[in-house]
């Protein structure tokens, strides 16, 4: 019921006049004094409500008195939904003003849902090319979009965290000011024709945090991370046993050069 409730709302209708289309719907017909009781509102809400319903095609209302109303059976109703919000579409996009060119931004996206929904939304527009660097837990949530961008021939350029094969993991940087960093979580990114990407993180808890731009430097950056390690997964499948003799298991002894721990953690040595 509060799906069904929260649905009507995003197609536009208010809480009152969604609660009484359900009502209808369940008993067939009813008077606003019926409607009213069961729904332990004011008449006057009710009536008001029903009454713009009706004039919006959505409700009958019959003869009689008391007036009994009905809703429109399920088809009939979708019908009528679907053509209006079409028709307001069609006239959005061909009368909304269009301005000059916008300035690269970044903005934050939080929730499974908004961050889903904006890559649904990006990877069914892409023309050319996908570069996606993710945990394949994340990739199967978005496993038809990507299915249908492969079909109308877009490239799908892959780099999958998780599995027994794939990219060689980069330790995580030390925070500088001592707090604890979040580790309970999978990075992942996605760069859609080489102009738009997404940078987020999937925490265990369920909570998704990502950041969307169209930058060209970070779009620059996130291809070339992709690059090499896609080049550094290579050069470990060809050179595996050589590579781990020399340097360590998975380049440990590299990655210790470069990984600064904790600058607060030896202030004199640092200062050095």
């Amino acid at each position: 019921m509060e799906q069904l409730l929260l649905h009507l709302r995003n197609l536009g209708f208010t809480e009152m006049e969604s609660k009484i289309m359900v009502e209808l719907a369940a008993k067939g017909q009813a008077s606003g004094y019926e409607v009213a009781k069961q729904l332990g509102v004011s008449r006057s809400n009710v009536y008001a409500a029903l009454q713009r319903l009706t004039q919006q095609g959505y409700v009958r209302c019959g003869e009689g008195e008391p007036a009994r109303y009905s809703v429109l059976n399920p088809d009939e109703l979708a019908l009528m939904i679907s053509g209006r919000v079409q028709a307001s579409l069609h006239f959005v996009e061909s009368e909304m003003p269009r301005g000059g060119p916008v300035s690269p931004s970044f903005y934050n996206l939080e929730g499974e849902r908004n961050v889903l929904g904006t890559l649904v939304r990006q990877l069914n527009t892409a023309k050319r090319e996908i570069v996606v660097d993710v945990w394949r837990e994340e990739a199967s949530l978005l496993r038809n979009e990507l299915e249908q961008a492969e079909l109308r021939g877009v490239k799908l350029l892959w780099a999958f965290d998780g599995g027994n094969a794939g990219p060689i993991p980069y330790p995580a940087w030390p925070p500088l000011n001592g707090s604890a960093a979040r580790k309970d979580g999978r990075k992942f990114s996605f760069v859609i024709d080489r102009s738009w990407c997404m940078l987020g993180m999937r925490y265990e808890d369920g909570s998704v945090q990502a950041v969307v731009t169209e930058h060209p430097v970070l779009v620059e950056l996130l291809l070339n991370h992709f690059t090499q390690e896609m080049v550094l997964f290579e050069l470990e499948q060809d050179m595996g046993p050589e590579l781990e003799r020399r340097y360590g298991e998975r380049y440990g002894n590299i990655y210790r050069k470069y990984v600064m721990h904790d600058l607060d953690e030896n202030p004199e040595e640092n200062a050095e």
